[in-house]
């Protein structure tokens, strides 16, 4: 259950979400979950994209720097500055990736599906064997 207030215990969250989404995505059953998916892919990818922004905002800010280095060494305030810099570079190319995914998720609501079932999980079989277009209507 995320916090909002522990960046540490969200961030495992995170890694686990990510590594069963992994796993659940090996096979996938119902093409037309892919829409869904790629939609909660690119929101999560718009969110990393800020949090990788704000973790490098924070390594640009002198006041917050000092306070949290112990030493006043050029060698850790060098360190910083890289740190902010690497930060908002994987920021950015989060970005890209994020807008690749919603070219894909904009391509993917195109795509008619056929369905042999009407809900594969529950088993109903659907009366309707061809393809189903946004124009049509279907229950």
């Amino acid at each position: 259950m995320p916090t909002f207030h522990d960046p540490v215990a969200d961030a495992t969250e995170v890694r686990e979400a990510s590594r069963c989404l992994a796993h659940a995505t090996r096979s996938v059953d119902d093409p037309t979950s892919i829409y869904q998916v790629l939609g909660s892919i690119s929101s999560a990818l718009a969110s990393l994209t800020q949090t990788l922004h704000q973790l490098g905002d924070t390594h640009d800010r002198p006041a917050i720097r000092s306070a949290w280095i112990n030493s006043d060494s050029r060698a850790d305030c060098a360190s910083s500055y890289r740190v902010s810099w690497e930060l908002h570079r994987a920021a950015e190319m989060t970005h890209q990736v994020a807008a690749a995914v919603d070219r894909a998720h904009e391509i993917e609501a195109t795509i008619a599906y056929d369905h042999p079932m009407a809900n594969p999980a529950h088993g109903v079989p659907s009366e309707r064997t061809g393809p189903i277009h946004d124009h049509e209507m279907s229950l």
